[in-house]
């Protein structure tokens, strides 16, 4: 019992920060005025300003949002790979104690992982001024997918050790 609580506790605990993160309504999350009173934006838009890339039908520029929210973008997108990537890790390490075979353990993790990413776009759905993406979940399922193998490579080099 206190090996499963160990294993399985952090991987609940951070799917319950994801949970609690997207219940939070946009403006409880603006990063825009914390930037703005931080950062030079002059420099974002000297630097970034040919930058233009489309992402769930919205043009992602500083032309289109101002420099402060063309930032925030990245930052955001940014935070979703990281969130996964670290749940990804968590759920290959949880499963790492039933399953012998590497390649079932890192599928399975990353199909609950895609799962709970779902799961959080259609949370988002039901919260105010948030949207769910599909492109939110193919970041999600990358971070995951990378969270996941560095488990890989480190439980692999653990096994090796103990031989």
């Amino acid at each position: 019992m206190k090996k499963t609580l160990l294993y399985w506790l952090p991987v609940f605990l951070w799917m319950g920060i994801i949970f609690y993160a997207s219940s939070q309504p946009y403006e409880k999350q603006d990063l825009r005025p914390t930037i703005s009173a931080n950062i030079d934006l002059s420099i974002i838009e000297t630097l970034f300003s040919t930058v233009k890339l489309h992402y769930a039908g919205d043009e992602i520029s500083i032309e289109a949002l101002g420099a402060a929210h063309f930032l925030e973008f990245f930052i955001r997108k940014a935070a979703h790979f990281f969130t996964y990537f670290v749940l990804g890790f968590l759920m290959y390490r949880g499963l790492n104690h039933y399953f012998l075979n590497n390649r079932l353990t890192s599928l399975i993790s990353w199909f609950l992982t895609i799962l709970y990413a779902i799961s959080d776009e259609v949370h988002q759905g039901f919260t105010p001024n948030r949207s769910p993406h599909i492109e939110d979940v193919m970041i999600d399922a990358t971070g995951g997918l990378v969270g996941i193998l560095l488990a890989l490579i480190i439980y692999k080099k653990i096994r090796t050790k103990r031989i």
